[in-house]
């Protein structure tokens, strides 16, 4: 009996086997599925938006780090310019 996979199944596999910068039998051997399998999803599916769903929450996750380096960059600077005038008033 042939089985059943996910539509959410085969389109991470086909992101997998595209992206990840493996081989696809490793691909396929990690995955549990066939090589000729994994090879005719991709065929498929090679051309669908593979981030459709979470490409916007990456994109929010982005600009949320984004901000927290601008704010711990700034933070940085005002401790450097402390440790120097602390620096200077013990001498």
């Amino acid at each position: 009996m042939a089985t059943k996979y996910t539509d959410d199944f085969r389109r991470d596999a086909v992101r997998i086997a595209i992206t990840s910068g493996l081989t696809r039998p490793k691909v396929a051997s990690d995955l549990g599925v066939g090589l000729s399998t994994l090879n005719k999803w991709v065929q498929k599916h090679q051309h669908d938006d593979l981030m459709s769903g979470p490409h916007e929450e990456v994109e929010k996750e982005n600009e949320r780090l984004r901000k927290e380096v601008r704010l711990l960059r700034e933070e940085r600077e005002v401790l450097k310019k402390a440790t120097i005038f602390f620096a200077g008033q013990n001498g």
